[in-house]
């Protein structure tokens, strides 16, 4: 095995802005993107909210995606493509100077989203559009990366795989360079209509902004959020011979299958705690060790709790010194780009020490009574802090990582 696997590059599109820095400044102010649905008219949906990508994408994209590539991608593979672009160019990669054999992408990805929602999709275009390996081969195409490029499916997990998957490829030696995240969007009448009919998404339609509040009393569901996280995975080795920024140390990770039930998490939270004990012991990190953990947080009943069950279990009574917030409060549930995003998140949290609020938590609720960071944003020097995406199907993912010692803003 190889040293250190490292982030050198990041970006989040979602509905809180189309860049990294916008997204972080609303973030830390407690802001909300969700909003009534604009992407179709869900006037008798039951269901009539979701944190939409702000409609300045389209044109904000244009500097990126030629017109004739753009028209063979959905939305989605545009809002992928967008967000890599930018990555890369933060990270200061220049892939003529690199091994290109040695550079892979891996993309969490559930579907392509050509739905009902997607326009402009022909005969000659559909296929390119329902590819669910496109997203990774247009990113491959445009550096002419010759390492492996595909997807991985796990549902709510699939970023968060992907990120584990590319941590693999690195430590193992089978890369030095790993494009990793994940997009989503699933806002489209047929598939909200699938989620009301599992009573798994909030109903709580005006005002749409405190619609998702994980860890309340009064939680009814999930928000649909929609975009795209990608992070730069490195060899420490590779990142210091062209001497880049390096924005945090990705420690270890765990996979697991409960092997439970399609929807519902294992009873008391036992999968999710399995998967963060054996992050924990794979990335040689003590539960003292932890100074923030960003949760899964989806505002449906069973998530929550077992998740707050989860964590007592795993760190004991110190469960109730470590922060626990969660994202999702502000920009829904990006499905498939939720653990990509969510994982940036909280590398920005460790860089910047501050963490992210939850915010609507006006109404706890008694059982869940761990410090879920509620409302507002709060400073806290943190080194070393995990991220937990679970999804349908019993997969779980807890990311691990670390403060570099070598960070500067």
């Amino acid at each position: 095995m190889s040293g250190k696997v490292v982030v050198t590059g990041m970006n989040i599109i979602s509905s809180l802005g189309l860049d990294l820095k916008s997204n972080w400044d609303n973030l830390t102010e407690g802001r909300s993107g969700v909003r009534k649905i604009r992407l179709f008219d869900a006037s008798d949906n039951i269901t009539q909210i979701a944190a939409e990508v702000p409609p300045e994408f389209e044109e904000y994209s244009r500097q990126y995606i030629k017109k004739r590539a753009g028209s063979q991608m959905t939305r989605i593979t545009r809002i992928c493509f967008t967000c890599a672009r930018e990555a890369i160019a933060q990270s200061g990669l220049n892939f003529e100077n690199v091994d290109k054999t040695r550079c892979a992408v891996i993309l969490g990805v559930v579907n392509t989203g050509n739905s009902s929602s997607e326009k402009d999709t022909t005969l000659q275009n559909s296929i390119f559009k329902n590819m669910t390996n496109a997203m990774s081969a247009w990113i491959s195409m445009e550096y002419q990366l010759m390492g492996p490029n595909f997807v991985v499916n796990t549902a709510c997990a699939s970023s968060a795989y992907a990120i584990g998957l590319g941590y693999d490829m690195i430590k193992y030696g089978q890369a030095d360079i790993v494009i990793v995240g994940g997009a989503d969007s699933i806002i489209n009448r047929e598939e909200i209509a699938g989620f009301n009919a599992l009573y798994a998404l909030s109903v709580q339609n005006d005002p749409p902004w405190k619609a998702s509040k994980p860890f309340s009393k009064d939680r009814d569901g999930f928000v649909i959020g929609e975009g795209a996280g990608i992070l730069i995975l490195e060899s420490e080795e590779s990142a210091r011979k062209r001497n880049a920024m390096i924005y945090a140390e990705m420690a270890g990770y765990a996979i697991s299958s409960e092997g439970y039930n399609i929807m519902a998490p294992m009873k008391d939270g036992e999968g999710m705690a399995y998967t963060m004990e054996k992050a924990l012991k794979n990335a040689g990190v003590s539960t003292g060790e932890v100074d923030y953990i960003n949760a899964h947080g989806t505002s449906t009943e069973l998530n929550d709790r077992y998740e707050t069950m989860a964590i007592k279990k795993v760190f004991g009574k110190r469960a109730y010194q470590i922060p626990v917030s969660s994202s999702k409060s502000m920009i829904g549930h990006t499905i498939g780009a939720a653990g990509a995003i969510e994982s940036i998140i909280t590398i920005l949290s460790i860089n910047n020490s501050i963490l992210t609020p939850t915010i609507n938590l006006d109404h706890p609720d008694p059982d869940l009574d761990l410090d879920y960071v509620p409302n507002k944003s709060r400073k806290k020097d943190i080194r070393t802090a995990i991220s937990n995406s679970f999804g349908f199907g019993g997969h779980n993912a807890t990311l691990i990582f670390k403060k570099y010692p070598n960070f500067a803003q």
